[in-house]
């Protein structure tokens, strides 16, 4: 299990490749993530970053199987989800340069936080995004609820939160919550012909055009993401959660009591 990073030119193609898992996140590869994003922010010769997935899905979300049986203490998750999921995805999002999700099959959980996180968002027909957090009873990190409520308002974002549908190519385009939808066999060509184009644009206008954006609405991720950090400790230690996994492991349906 891996994250690749690859620069071709002015472009650079990082590539979540855990296929047999529908690369689903391992601690091992958020910690890769962070290095690679942190490195990709300084480096001058790349202009252009894409972030895609390996084999038929983009990300199907945070390894579950490693949360079963994790002992939970509120001050040391709150400590984990800081330096995991929260700095790959600041680091992400701090990149002052165009970032380009190329997305098919699912992208559920974190893995649509990522895709949230990028600039613009291609994906092919068999794209699926999904706040699937419900199902193990958590609520979305990596800042879901901050980056779709700024892209479709409070209203239509509780309904995707509270209800964990999933949401198709073609739904997904009709709300803004993607650019472009290919067949999935054109969807690397669009995705470089775009990266292609904003490789010659001028970088650093574009970069602090980013930054605009980011203060156009309030309040910060950074502050956000402070209080995602004190809610979803809490939620790692109740029954819900505890129910919610062990059913997604057992290929069953949950039995939740609200608690």
């Amino acid at each position: 299990m891996s994250v690749d990073l690859t620069v071709e030119g002015a472009v650079a193609k990082v590539v979540l490749n855990r296929p047999e898992k529908l690369n689903a996140l391992s601690v091992e590869m958020r910690e890769r993530l962070c290095d690679h994003f942190a490195r990709l922010r300084f480096d001058d010769q790349v202009r252009v970053v894409i972030v895609t997935g390996a084999g038929r899905g983009f990300c199907s979300g945070a390894d579950v199987d490693r949360m079963a049986g994790q002992p939970h203490d509120l001050r040391a998750d709150r400590e984990r989800m800081q330096r995991g999921g929260h700095t790959f995805i600041r680091a992400l999002h701090a990149i002052e340069k165009p970032v380009i999700a190329a997305v098919r099959g699912p992208a559920v959980g974190i893995g649509w936080s990522i895709a949230l996180a990028c600039d613009l968002v291609v994906a092919s027909k068999t794209a699926r995004f999904s706040q699937i957090f419900r199902r193990i009873g958590l609520a979305p990190d990596g800042g879901a609820i901050w980056f779709l409520t700024r892209r479709l308002g409070m209203a239509k974002a509780k309904e995707l939160v509270f209800s964990a549908r999933f949401v198709e190519a073609e739904e997904a385009l009709a709300l803004g919550l993607v650019n472009h939808v290919v067949e999935d066999d054109g969807l690397m060509t669009r995705t470089e012909e775009l990266a292609a184009d904003l490789a010659a644009a001028p970088t650093f206008a574009l970069g602090l055009a980013k930054k605009l954006f980011h203060a156009a609405v309030g309040p910060s991720l950074e502050s956000y993401l402070e209080i995602e950090s004190l809610v979803q400790p809490q939620l790692h230690m109740t029954a819900d959660n505890a129910e919610g996994v062990a059913a997604f492991r057992e290929k069953r349906k949950p039995k939740f009591i609200g608690r």
